[in-house]
């Protein structure tokens, strides 16, 4: 028995995180991919989760191999093997019972009614790594392990506005802010979370379908589901109840309770498109996980500015970011950042001098949001 890796097991590691990368992108899952090697280092398999429901990538592996060669073989995965039963059985008594002598894992798995799949295999007498290539696999699942870790959605917030921090023309229009390639960026960030969320403010003044489409117009594959937040009713004949993904309502102004019921729908990341005021509540309250900022080379001056008062109320309090890139869209640019912490912090509340939406019943409802802080995103 060994409690370090094998050159071949890294080897295969890195393959397994390739194979991950070929899961769907967004579903209430994880992405896994799984190597089967032989005892003397030999790939005799590959595998991939392809989608809640199917079977998770360790399964799929084995199911492509010979039964007689997995006996002694050793099963490479991304993550723990689980150890519970949901839509499919527990895979940690699946290479239990096919045999598999030795099992490498990346990370463990945080879902308290999940984890526990090492500890049974050990248990088995099954040799047992974990911790191999650990780093890169938390990276490449960070929006998962996050919102399993947190309870709550990984929070993408969006806006886009002129280079002097203007959402909107003084008169309130904004169509359009950004160019054609910032548009369709914006679209395939739709595809690319679980589910999109605006203020009721935002849909009683733009009516906005909120799918994700592709250049001519056409529904992408991936849809994320529509989610309005705010106490005002959403009105029947509102494009946003025709959603192909159909629609969640959020009522209240509890944001940390509103992304937890989300989990319960199966989602995992959140894209926020609302105006000014959903944004800046959930910065204030140290909810938002990563910031897309177009900035458009324009000038519009006036007071329609991309946010409102996050309470910071001198430079001592301000918020920092670290951007992690910039990229040209056509004329535009992409700024993308994150709040700045260290690896291991956790995501902070709002300082306790700021009242933010949901600590007081005077502060203004995200109903009052008002237009999407780009129009060019309907």
């Amino acid at each position: 028995m060994s409690d370090t890796a094998r050159p071949t097991e890294v080897r295969a590691m890195r393959r397994g995180l390739e194979l991950a990368a070929l899961g769907p992108v967004v579903g209430d899952h994880a992405r896994v991919g799984a190597v089967i090697l032989s005892p003397a280092g030999d790939v005799l398999a590959e595998g991939w989760h392809k989608g809640a429901g199917t079977p998770h990538a360790e399964v799929d592996a084995m199911a492509k191999v010979d039964p007689a060669q997995l006996r002694g073989a050793t099963a490479v995965v991304t993550l723990e093997p689980c150890n519970h039963t949901g839509r499919t059985g527990p895979c940690a008594v699946a290479l239990i019972e096919a045999g598999v002598a030795r099992v490498v894992y990346a990370i463990d798995d945080p879902g308290t009614d999940v984890h526990g799949g090492a500890d049974r295999l050990r248990a088995a007498g099954v040799d047992v790594v974990s911790g191999v290539l650990a780093d890169e696999a938390e990276a490449f699942l960070e929006r998962w392990l996050l919102s399993v870790r947190l309870g709550r959605p990984w929070v993408t917030v969006k806006w886009a506005s002129s280079l002097d921090g203007r959402a909107a023309a003084a008169d309130g229009t904004s169509k359009w802010i950004t160019g054609a390639a910032a548009r369709q960026h914006v679209h395939e960030q739709r595809a690319a979370h679980d589910a999109i969320l605006v203020g009721t403010g935002t849909v009683l003044a733009d009516d906005p379908s909120l799918t994700a489409r592709g250049d001519a117009g056409e529904l992408l594959a991936d849809q994320p589901l529509a989610v309005v937040l705010g106490d005002r009713a959403v009105p029947d004949d509102a494009a946003v109840r025709r959603h192909p993904r159909g629609l969640v309502t959020l009522p209240g102004h509890d944001l940390a309770a509103s992304l937890a019921a989300l989990r319960g729908h199966g989602v995992h990341s959140v894209f926020v498109e609302g105006g000014p005021t959903v944004a800046s509540a959930l910065i204030a309250a140290g909810l938002v996980d990563e910031y897309l900022v177009y900035v458009a080379p324009i000038l519009l001056g006036g007071p329609r500015v991309a946010l409102d008062d996050l309470g910071v109320g001198s430079m001592s309090g301000r918020r920092r970011l670290d951007v992690l890139s910039t990229t040209s869209l056509g004329p535009d640019l992409l700024v993308r950042a994150r709040p700045q912490r260290s690896a291991t912090a956790q995501p902070q509340p709002a300082p306790p001098q700021q009242q933010t939406p949901q600590q007081h019943d005077a502060a203004p409802g995200f109903g009052d949001d008002g237009p999407t802080n780009d129009r060019s995103t309907p």
